[in-house]
């Protein structure tokens, strides 16, 4: 006999998804830690005018960008396409609800892996003697 087997629903302490955007920023922020709690209460003007801004994009068909790195992710920002600055251009980031309580910034590295080549003329004592080709 063939079991079906569900897909594992997506729960945030003990909420459901659908649940969670039904709720305001002040509920949604009793559900993340408490960092991220203190971080959306102290600016939450600065989130309303952000969700203002997005629709405005949205509207004109414009891409997202941001340079606010720190920005917790809250659920308005589900599904939404958001070009977030890495300190030399601007990287997406694809929001999920597995997102949900993180910060932007933490999706886009700031920094390269080091990728090492031979050294350059110069770079150890024998090499600054050999003729240039």
């Amino acid at each position: 006999m063939i079991e079906k087997i569900e897909a594992k629903k997506f729960l945030l302490r003990g909420k459901s998804l659908e649940e969670i955007k039904k709720m305001d920023l002040r509920e949604f922020s009793m559900l993340v830690k408490s960092r991220e709690r203190r971080s959306i209460l102290r600016q939450i003007d600065k989130y309303r005018d952000f969700l203002k801004r997005i629709e405005k994009k949205i509207k004109k068909g414009k891409p997202i960008r941001t340079h606010w790195r720190d920005a917790v992710i809250i659920p308005q920002f589900l599904g939404l396409t958001i070009y977030v600055h890495n300190g030399k251009s601007f990287e997406p980031v694809n929001i999920t609800e597995e997102m949900l309580g993180h910060r932007l910034g933490e999706f886009v590295l700031t920094r390269k892996q080091v990728k090492h080549s031979a050294p350059g003329v110069g770079a150890t004592k024998s090499s600054a003697f050999l003729s240039v080709k």
